[in-house]
């Protein structure tokens, strides 16, 4: 079984309004919810051994905010992940080496909601299990996905992947708080 997860990029800054999209930050909205997911992230053991990672700011900025990731995992950043089509961003996903047990890819929507439900599969999302269901309704910035996959990267495909957890900053308990992660 490989492990994929996909993450959106952390809330953003609009504050300069010279700055091109690409060149946009987090907002301190952000790299709390990032630092927040990266704790959940370690508190569920989710160690990936590669990192593709948009190369956009504010998606560097959300893998910075994650650390440490246990590993440390191989960061790629990649032009091509910068608001991507899911079915780019799963042609990126096919060329990962075989020998990756678990990928995390961060990113943007609408391509990683797009892609998210495509792993899922139409019959998964047509359950309308409370997981399912709560994918469908939308990705807000900060969400994690998980996904089981049984079949090798380079034949991934659409309803290829188990989905296994939606996690987003509005589950993560607020500072000081026992975490209690849903599954």
């Amino acid at each position: 079984m490989r492990q994929l997860l996909l993450l959106r990029h952390a809330k953003s800054s609009w504050d300069d309004p010279r700055l091109s999209d690409h060149a946009r930050p987090l907002n301190a909205r952000g790299r709390r919810a990032a630092v927040a997911m990266g704790a959940a992230m370690r508190e569920l053991g989710l160690a990936p051994d590669i990192v593709l990672v948009s190369s956009a700011r504010r998606t560097l900025q959300t893998l910075e905010a994650l650390a440490p990731l246990e590993g440390p995992p191989l960061v790629e950043p990649m032009d091509d992940l910068y608001l991507a089509a899911w079915p780019s961003l799963l042609d990126v996903l096919r060329r990962v080496r075989e020998t990756a047990r678990s990928v995390l890819l961060i990113g943007h929507n609408p391509g990683l909601h797009d892609l998210a439900m495509a792993l899922a599969g139409p019959a998964a999302m047509a359950a309308g299990t409370p997981m399912s269901r709560r994918l469908a309704e939308g990705y807000p910035t900060a969400t994690l996905t998980e996904f089981a996959l049984a079949l090798p990267w380079r034949q991934l495909e659409a309803g290829g992947g188990r989905l296994l957890r939606v996690l987003s900053p509005a589950d993560l308990p607020a500072a000081g708080d026992t975490p209690e992660l849903p599954a």
